[in-house]
């Protein structure tokens, strides 16, 4: 946690440095402000040092006219230094807390595939939320309270130091020891409060999971499971957060019974110093305003260090995500993907997703898909199908090898330029809770109404969302949750349409397609992929027929290579038996259904 309270005020620190301006307004207004505050108690003893002279009444009340306008004068001083104050930080604080949303946004969405497969979409967001926060509370803690105390003990100590050394000392030794017990208490405390932070992200996480999930928890009737669970994870944020506050409540109840020690300490040396004539009676005035004035501050010391530790305990996580180095990154120097023809190559490719084991998923592979050329890959589940098409968008870096686009490492060039001469239709698309037309343009933002709606008609959804209430503006929900999956399946092709992408990966595209709408898209896809070259992955062979090229993936391996007359030739091959099942089998028992109608 050190470290990590290190690198977060280092990050906060070096995001402020970016506002001097402001900053330096801020600290001059604040300085201004606290010495205005504090000069209006010492012009205040000479307001009863007036009443009790002894002197005419006339004389008195002029002197204390001549005080009345002084107080006037401070207040006003006083006023425009926090209202200069408030305006700067209210910027400052404005301005850094959008910039580090901003870096938190473009950091978290650098991070690879593999981390957000690993992580619960609820919980990364209120990680940023808490880590914004965060820059908040530690900015308003240091500034309107720590930094108005620190200024406002020197005010205090000087004076009383005028007045009387003894005094003085009193006040300095006692304020030391009482910041020293309550920052080791602070950072004590802290062990508490981190649980609790940790716990609260998992609460977050189970209830965004379940949420997201809400249709299979009524659909397996695992309401009272999930409650079960959730249950025990808010009993368990339960038992840390009481923890925490009580260990708060022990900090301030010994907080309090300091403060009456030094009441009595000062109190009873100012009473010994009137009585040897030291000190006068508007003396009195000052010095308990003063002791309440720092009572004041200095309560809210033990609390400001807490919530300043509490802040930066929300933030552990955050920074944890800031400074882990991204998996994926485009190399030094990295240039611009160009494709002219589209040609694909794997050399000798070797990739395993848990780096610590040598075990492979992609085992040693390379093959050559020529510009223009439509290959299938199909295979068992976990052959390596859909672990090839990542690798190709370079969302995992392979561990040997090279893949190579019309001559062009893939790790040399930047990753955005890679993806965008790539277009994916996934089994499930996934849609942005936005409208149809923010969804479509999403694969070319610079497409105009018209090409949209072009894209839209080839890919045979602008039957369905010229009937719907808003047409293309009508937004389609969460993950687009508002879509049946054949429409969304029809939305992803649209806006692949759309990408004009050089190179086509097709990730079983018609699976959620009734057999009109399948015939439809066949004929679009058909129109699609000319002069592309193209990857499917298919798990029925019947739509595969006709690609230039088949790959049979196992265990990493392609184990056959044809065209579907090559493969469905073989006796012996996986292809045939997967034929032989999907369609073989099929077709028997139309023979047997027929015979028996026969006789």
């Amino acid at each position: 946690m050190k470290q990590n309270t290190l690198k977060t005020f280092k990050f906060f620190i070096n995001e402020g440095k970016k506002h001097k301006l402001l900053l330096t307004i801020m600290i001059i207004s604040l300085v201004f402000a606290t010495v205005s505050s504090m000069a209006w108690y010492v012009v205040g003893r000479n307001f009863f040092a007036a009443l009790s002279s002894g002197e005419s009444k006339d004389i008195i009340v002029n002197s204390l006219t001549k005080t009345l306008l002084t107080i006037m004068v401070v207040e006003l001083m006083e006023w425009i230094g926090w209202r200069g104050f408030q305006q700067a930080v209210l910027h400052f604080e404005a301005k850094c807390m959008s910039n580090i949303n901003n870096q938190c946004f473009d950091y978290l969405q650098q991070h690879s595939y593999r981390f957000f497969t690993n992580n619960f979409v609820g919980s990364l967001v209120k990680k940023v939320t808490r880590f914004v926060r965060a820059f908040e509370q530690i900015t308003d803690r240091l500034f309107w309270d720590m930094s108005t105390l620190a200024l406002k003990v020197i005010i205090v100590s000087a004076v009383l130091f005028y007045l009387n050394p003894i005094l003085g000392m009193i006040i300095v030794i006692w304020t030391i020891v009482f910041l020293t017990v309550n920052y080791k208490l602070a950072v004590y405390k802290l062990k508490f409060d981190i649980p609790k932070s940790e716990q609260d992200s998992v609460v977050t996480a189970r209830l965004a999971d379940t949420i997201t999930n809400n249709t299979n928890v009524k659909l397996f009737a695992n309401l009272g499971y999930e409650s079960a669970k959730y249950r025990k994870e808010t009993a368990s944020w339960y038992e840390k957060t009481v923890k925490a506050w009580k260990v708060n409540h022990y900090i301030e109840a010994g907080q309090a019974l300091l403060m009456i020690v030094l009441e009595f300490a000062v109190t009873y040396t100012s009473i010994i110093l009137w009585k040897k004539d030291i000190l006068v009676l508007a003396d009195f005035f000052l010095i308990q305003t003063y002791m309440l004035e720092l009572f004041r501050q200095i309560w809210g010391f033990g609390r400001n260090v807490r919530q300043i530790y509490e802040a930066l305990a929300d933030s552990e996580e955050m920074i944890v995500i800031l400074d882990e180095e991204h998996e994926v990154k485009d190399a030094p120097g990295a240039k611009n993907l160009k494709i002219s023809s589209g040609k694909v190559e794997f050399e000798k490719v070797s990739f395993s997703y848990n780096k610590a084991k040598e075990e492979s998923v992609i085992k040693n592979l390379s093959f050559s898909v020529k510009s223009g050329e439509k290959v299938a890959l199909i295979g068992p589940s976990g052959g390596g199908k859909s672990t090839l098409t990542k690798l190709i968008l370079r969302l995992f870096d392979i561990k040997k090898g090279r893949i190579l686009i019309d001559g062009q490492d893939i790790s040399n060039v930047t990753q955005d330029s890679l993806r965008k001469q790539i277009a994916l239709v996934p089994q499930d698309p996934i849609l942005f809770h936005r409208s149809l037309i923010e969804n479509i343009r999403y694969g070319n933002q610079s497409a105009t109404n018209e090409e949209i709606m072009a894209a839209s008609k080839m890919a045979h959804c602008h039957e369905f969302i010229k009937k719907l209430p808003h047409g293309y503006y009508t937004f389609v929900g969460e993950r687009g949750i508002k879509l049946s999956g054949g429409q969304r399946q029809r939305v992803a092709i649209a806006r692949a349409i759309l990408s004009q992408a050089k190179i086509l990966i097709l990730d079983e595209a018609t699976s959620s397609l009734d057999s009109e709408s399948e015939k439809l898209i066949q004929d679009a896809l058909k129109n699609l992929i000319k002069n592309k070259t193209t990857f499917i992955i298919a798990h029925r062979l019947s739509t595969i027929m006709n690609v230039d090229r088949i790959f049979v993936l196992e265990n990493g391996h392609i184990i056959e290579e044809g065209t579907h007359a090559d493969l469905v030739s073989k006796e012996s091959g996986l292809y045939k038996k997967l034929w032989n099942l999907q369609v073989g089998g099929y077709l028997e028992d139309e023979k047997k259904e027929d015979a028996q109608v026969d006789i």
